[in-house]
């Protein structure tokens, strides 16, 4: 069968909770809205413990299987769901679009959480399973880090976690497909500021200033050689400089400083310390070469995210099971915070089909509740598999 016939049975109940949460978006960690309801649902479907308030504002709960593991294998299957919005003006004109002005289920956390309350409530009626599933909604996954918080408060050992699980939409891929792969799926973002000194004065008279634009032009140009000529050509990396601010808007004032922002993005630790160190070198070094300063805040962000190889595998077969569909996940360069509990516990990051939409993050991006069955079948399946009753 494609999906399991209950979450079929689900669908119009799990579409009610995801679209009433796409319509009440809530931020980072201040999801007082969202993490209530998700807790008093919880309650609800009789799971065996529900924890508010962990990583902050995080929601952890716990469904005790039939019987208890089976020796020689994982005890505890923890899945993950993330359950904040973005900062964005929604643009699709649906009729349950958000009443927030300039906040957006833009990245389709709302399906994620969701699915995974549907799958829980499936396991907590069929408890089909030997061992314990660990239910995880996670707040501020958009840049706030809420992944590490959650580790930090002793998410994996306060739950005894042997594995753990998580899925995301993708525009483009058909609804109801899969793409998975072992190994970097995504990458580690980290950010960089990077100040550079000088001297400012009247733009008629450069040769008593020590100009700080052209002194940022030549930096911005020489960072690029990082991934033509510094890095290995078969390793990913991305260096991006996004912001370029500077005291003035005058066009008769060169200003005193310019204020570079940026992001790198590598999939290897060895190569993220490489671009780090090279960042500084090129900025200082040019920087002395016009008599300039240069004073970098280079800030590690997101890990890259790693699927282990035989979780991966495990993974496959479940996702096989219900669509013949599956795909090898393309690495993608933007960055993931369940790659702290990835770092904690072997575990998959899998793609899930979101049909012909909008790319995450667009203004007109929408989630598709078609792939609700899809997305509940695989986690809720993720436990029976990995605690298959004796």
């Amino acid at each position: 069968m494609p999906v399991k016939n209950r979450f079929a049975d689900l669908l119009p109940e799990i579409t009610a909770w995801r679209q009433d949460f796409h319509a009440h978006p809530e931020l980072m960690y201040d999801l007082p809205r969202t993490a209530a309801r998700v807790a008093e649902l919880l309650r609800g479907f009789g799971c065996d413990s529900v924890t508010e308030g962990v990583g902050r504002s995080g929601v952890v709960a716990v469904i005790e299987g039939a019987a208890p593991a089976r020796p020689g294998g994982p005890a505890t299957i923890g899945l993950r769901a993330d359950m904040d919005a973005l900062p964005i003006e929604e643009a699709t004109g649906l009729p349950y679009a958000s009443t927030v002005p300039g906040r957006m289920h833009a990245c389709g956390h709302d399906g994620h959480t969701a699915m995974l309350l549907g799958a829980a409530k499936y396991l907590a009626e069929t408890r089909a399973f030997a061992g314990r599933a660990v239910l995880i909604f996670q707040p501020a996954e958009e840049g706030g880090g809420g992944g590490r918080a959650m580790v930090e408060d002793g998410l994996i050992a306060r739950f005894g976690i042997d594995e753990v699980y998580a899925l995301h939409n993708w525009p483009g891929l058909p609804v109801g497909a899969f793409a998975i792969a072992p190994g970097p799926v995504m990458a580690a973002a980290d950010q960089f500021d990077l100040v550079l000194t000088g001297r400012g004065g009247h733009a008629a008279n450069p040769q008593d200033t020590i100009d700080p634009v052209v002194v940022a032009s030549h930096v911005i140009l020489a960072l690029q050689s990082i991934v033509s000529r510094t890095t290995d050509p078969r390793q990913s990396v991305v260096v991006s400089v996004t912001s370029v601010l500077t005291e003035t808007t005058a066009h008769n004032v060169i200003p005193s400083a310019v204020r570079l922002k940026g992001t790198v993005r590598t999939l290897e630790p060895a190569v993220q310390a490489q671009v780090a160190a090279r960042i500084e070198q090129i900025a200082r070094l040019t920087a002395e070469a016009h008599g300039a300063t240069a004073a970098l805040d280079y800030r590690r962000g997101y890990p890259v995210t790693v699927n282990a190889p035989e979780q991966t595998a495990h993974a496959v077969s479940v996702a096989r099971a219900i669509t013949p569909d599956i795909r090898p996940a393309q690495t993608q360069m933007g960055a993931e915070d369940f790659s702290y509990m990835l770092n904690e516990r072997p575990g998959a990051y899998v793609f899930l089909g979101n049909g012909d939409t909008a790319m995450i993050h667009h203004p007109e991006y929408r989630f598709d509740d078609a792939a609700i069955p899809y997305g509940a079948s695989w986690l809720a399946g993720m436990v029976e598999a990995r605690l298959p009753r004796g």
